[in-house]
């Protein structure tokens, strides 16, 4: 991946993957990291156990009674969220926490040595161990708790399944009860008045000396079946008026807020109510879900919000509607009775005024103590049909399965923790490399290095981790050092003596070695070859010769040695050497310019190429002394190490000193680091089987036939 712009904004599926290639490394350590660092947080991590429990939910039609049909329960959402907050309220949890001793059991998980109020085990309890699930379209609640204690886990479980069941049970039967309760107030007070009206008759027997008239005899007046028609019509209207009060003192007594939860229970079956309550629900729904996503001024939620006050108003007026209509028929049902009250009084009257004046008391006690124990019976026979209706099993809740405790732990997941950490790993390490290849300012490939410094390419010498190693006799080692001799011999005046000097930008990027290496094979090559290690603050060349470092270089300027003295002769085949020197504090400044170059004019007499071992150029003047007095200048960049600034700041330094600069080496070039790169260091190893005749040609003076050719190193 090329460091100019317009590279980075062409970058091809094959360059990402030449890049994951190029940083494997790098991604691989930043993989390994993320999983060695979640693998160790999980096993740190405290160990959950997971209880649940699963029951089935279903929405209380009416009241079951056992002498009406049955209506089959239908699915609602509505009423299953709803199920959720309930079971998750504190009228569920807070019996949980008290039968369990939670406010105790709790404390330790939170590493408290006091035990915890009920709120705060109500908070810990649903924000971290609760979790309730329901399937899509269906009726089936799971009650999941995560625990560190397993058998305390399924404990919780099974006791908020058991305690939302009575409770359930409970809200369903709690009409039933207060209704019987009413029943049972009404029968004592009927049987206390079918005794009263008892004792009224025996006294009127007393007192009229009738005492052997029969209480069941039926007279076949038809003024006396007209009463008794018209007091069993008194009686039924009585009941149905105690049933209409009763509902209405009891809608009346619960508060305005509270009756909107009664809309889909017996208490309230008016389907426009029911609608319009749905209508309310789901208009809440939306406010709800575009507050999550738009802010409190957005049109859309402040025109939700309206139509939710709107249907709510709407709501709550038809509630005072339906209060105001079990007032009117319970009224309504007053005034009836009243009215065949005074009706029954008016004929008892006119019947008093009858023939029958003497017996008429009497039987008009007696017909009202038939009356009022008919009553009472009536009383008595709903009060059992009631409790024989509570006594059948309500099956709006069912719970399914036991919870019980968990074998191993749900919490931390080794499998999906270490999945997340392989995935995340990747992308993170991926993502740095290509982070690291964005900002990576050093040249990246041989097109750059041409473009950006117009200069030729030299060669590209491959990466070897033993750098200073010898080739030995390995063809395809000693092949790109070949290449590099030739092209320089190609870029220096033919035929023609020339020193030259192979600089850095920065240190550390193996100038040294590399230039040991070439000046070793271009002395086997039959030239006569000088290697001069003019880096006297740091040298290196006598430690890859395997020479003693004086004397050397400082003694001959110095003038403390002669010229003779201080080259050793013949290190290898064709290659004098002359080290670096060990004087104390000595570097190369303007004053020795002179005698450099009077020493360069000596020595071309005597060798073919002359080859100075530099120090970096940036930082170091002894560079800047050493390129102003030879031929030419090769630099030496190594792959991916310094920013292009510096290696341009280094060019330009050359530059301006006027010396000519022969071309590029790249050094330690990755076999993988690129397509163009791979060209000329996969190819080394072909070019290396015509090494060895090459040798065998250098031996007579002539140059490698088949590696003589100048690299074409454009794209």
């Amino acid at each position: 991946m090329a460091s100019s712009p317009a590279s980075k904004e062409s970058v091809s599926l094959a360059d990402f993957m030449q890049l994951l290639r190029l940083r494997k490394a790098l991604i691989a350590l930043i993989l390994a990291l993320v999983v060695a660092t979640t693998l160790g947080v999980t096993a740190f991590l405290p160990s959950w156990y997971l209880a649940t429990t699963k029951i089935r939910v279903e929405k209380p039609e009416s009241e079951v009674k056992l002498f009406q049909a049955q209506i089959s329960n239908y699915y609602d959402p509505y009423f299953l969220q709803d199920q959720f907050k309930i079971i998750q309220s504190e009228k569920i949890l807070y019996p949980v926490i008290e039968h369990l001793g939670l406010n105790a059991k709790l404390a330790g998980a939170l590493g408290s040595t006091a035990a915890l109020t009920p709120a705060q085990s109500f908070t810990y309890l649903l924000k971290k161990m609760l979790r309730i699930e329901s399937q899509s379209r269906s009726s089936l609640i799971e009650i999941n708790v995560y625990a560190q204690d397993a058998a305390l886990g399924a404990a919780i479980a099974n006791e908020i399944a058991r305690v939302y069941s009575e409770d359930r049970i409970a809200l369903a039967t709690s009409e039933q009860r207060e209704g019987m309760a009413q029943l049972k107030k009404e029968l004592v007070a009927q049987e206390e008045a079918v005794i009263r009206q008892r004792d009224a008759v025996e006294k009127l027997r007393k007192d009229l000396n009738i005492s052997g008239v029969d209480l069941n005899a039926r007279y076949s007046d038809i003024e006396i079946e007209t009463l008794r028609q018209m007091q069993n019509s008194l009686i039924a209207l009585s009941v149905d008026a105690i049933g209409r009060k009763t509902k209405y003192e009891r809608f009346k007594a619960i508060p305005p807020p509270d009756r909107l939860a009664l809309v889909n229970s017996e208490l309230i079956q008016d389907p426009n109510i029911q609608n319009l309550l749905q209508a309310y629900l789901l208009a809440d729904q939306k406010v709800t879900q575009l507050k999550a996503r738009l802010g409190e001024a957005h049109p859309d939620l402040v025109s939700a919000i309206d139509n939710r006050a709107k249907i709510r108003e709407q709501l709550d007026a038809m509630l005072h509607g339906y209060e105001i209509s079990l007032e009117n028929t319970y009224k309504e049902a007053d005034a009836r009775v009243a009215e065949l009250k005074s009706q029954l009084s008016q004929a008892k009257v006119d019947q008093i005024l009858s023939a029958r004046d003497r017996m008429r008391p009497f039987e008009e006690a007696a017909q009202k103590l038939e009356d009022e124990t008919r009553l009472s019976t009536t009383l008595k026979l709903t009060l059992r049909q009631r409790e024989i209706d509570f006594q059948v099993p309500k099956r709006t809740i069912e719970i399914l399965n036991t919870a019980e405790a968990a074998r191993f732990p749900s919490k931390p997941n080794w499998t999906l923790n270490f999945l997340f950490s392989l995935f995340f790993g990747s992308i993170l390490g991926v993502g740095v490399a290509v982070l690291l290849e964005y900002f990576d300012m050093s040249f990246r490939n041989v097109a750059d290095v041409e473009s950006r410094l117009k200069l030729p390419v030299l060669g590209v010498i491959p990466f070897n981790r033993d750098a200073a190693r010898d080739l030995g006799d390995d063809p395809a080692e000693a092949e790109p050092f070949r290449v590099l001799h030739t092209n320089l011999n190609l870029a220096l005046t033919p035929g023609k003596a020339a020193s030259f000097v192979m600089f850095s930008a920065g240190p550390g990027e193996g100038k040294s070695t590399t230039l040991h290496h070439l000046a070793r094979l271009m002395g086997a090559a039959g030239e006569r070859v000088l290697l001069v290690d003019s880096d006297v603050r740091r040298p290196t060349q006598h430690r890859l010769a395997g020479c003693p470092r004086e004397p050397g270089l400082s003694d001959l300027l110095l003038g403390k040695q002669k010229l003779d003295a201080v080259v050793q002769r013949s290190i290898s085949p064709g290659l004098d050497f002359i080290p670096s020197g060990a004087t104390p504090g000595f570097t190369l400044s303007l004053l020795y310019v002179n005698r450099l170059r009077e020493l360069i004019t000596e020595l071309r007499g005597r060798y073919d190429k002359i080859i100075f071992d530099s120090p970096p150029i940036i930082g170091v003047s002894d560079a800047s002394v050493l390129a102003s007095s030879v031929d030419g200048a090769v630099l030496l960049i190594q792959h991916r190490r310094n920013p292009a600034s510096m290696v341009l700041r280094a060019q330009q330094i050359i530059e301006g000193l006027k010396t000519p600069l022969l071309g590029v080496v790249l050094n330690q070039v990755p076999l993988n680091a690129g397509d163009d790169y791979g060209y000329y260091t996969s190819n080394y190893s072909y070019y290396g089987e015509s090494g060895k005749k090459g040798r065998k040609s250098a031996k007579a003076g002539t140059a490698p036939a088949e590696s003589g050719d100048k690299l074409e190193l454009k794209e």
